[in-house]
């Protein structure tokens, strides 16, 4: 039965149909799905956090190579699908949650308690929550390998763009300050029912042990990208300026200055080692 056919047999069975408000899409691509699971590279050693799962057409590849997999799905309908879908297997466990909510620090230590020795997020994400799931996920350092996730083709340029290149924005530098990313594959909003507006793209972030640049104070330096791109079309020197951060113009011309960096330069073409001396600079100054 093709994945088409499978998705509208479920949806007929219980009765199912997309929930717009919660960003529900479903996946009937073979090829993505596969694609998917092979990036993620699940085998029996793996703890696999799945969000979003919906009507379980991922999950369902996930639990034939994982050594568990636990489903965070918000929708209470989507719960009893899986719920009975995969009562036969073991290695499954699903919570009915907003995973924005769920500790999934002590998630993760628990089931590597009892053996399983490494954590991944696999996730066809929905749409409208994307930004604020990843960085959770990446804030709150948690003890996990890689993300693999399917998300609207548009953020997923931005979150894996070279930092001072094309598509840059405030979040390319989290990504980049955290991870590597890389993308993986294009999807056609063909690819799920019902259709969504934007097409998607699969992209997997290596989580770093540890950063590719030296920072002396994490939240000074994110305080100083996110204050660069409040009015990402001035000049830095403008931006910073009015954020109040530092000081009065002339003390961020100084700073510019001393670390060699044009004063006439946007936020979106600086790379991620200048906002870090920029960030260190204030921290050892002020």
């Amino acid at each position: 039965m093709s994945l088409y056919n499978e998705t509208k047999f479920i949806m007929k069975k219980y009765n199912i149909s997309a929930n717009k408000s919660l960003g529900q899409n479903f996946l009937i691509d073979d090829e993505a799905v596969s694609t998917i699971v092979d990036t993620a590279k699940v085998t029996k050693d793996d703890l696999i956090i799945e969000i979003g799962p919906g009507l379980g057409t991922l999950t369902s590849k996930l639990l034939e190579k994982a050594g568990k997999v636990i489903a965070i799905e918000l929708d209470k309908k989507m719960v009893l699908v899986l719920e009975d879908r995969f009562s036969l297997y073991d290695n499954f466990e699903c919570i009915n949650e907003d995973v924005l909510k769920v500790d999934l620090e002590s998630l993760i230590s628990e089931e590597k308690s009892k053996g399983l020795k490494t954590a991944k997020i696999v996730a066809n994400l929905p749409y409208y929550i994307t930004t604020p799931i990843i960085m959770k996920l990446l804030e709150e350092k948690l003890d996990i390998e890689t993300i693999t996730v399917m998300i609207q083709k548009e953020v997923a340029d931005r979150l894996v763009a070279e930092p001072g290149k094309a598509n840059t924005g405030a979040i390319t530098y989290a990504i980049n300050y955290y991870t590597n990313p890389k993308v993986v594959l294009q999807v056609p909003n063909t690819a799920f029912i019902p259709a969504p507006d934007v097409n998607s793209t699969v992209i997997q972030l290596e989580v770093l042990q540890k950063s590719k640049i030296d920072v002396i104070d994490e939240e000074m330096f994110f305080k100083v990208i996110k204050y660069a791109f409040m009015q990402r079309r001035k000049t830095l020197l403008n931006s910073l300026t009015n954020s109040k951060i530092l000081g009065e113009k002339e003390y961020i011309e100084k700073m510019l200055s001393e670390l060699g960096i044009e004063k006439t330069i946007r936020a979106e073409n600086l790379s991620l080692e200048e906002f870090a001396k920029i960030a260190n600079w204030i921290k050892t100054k002020s």
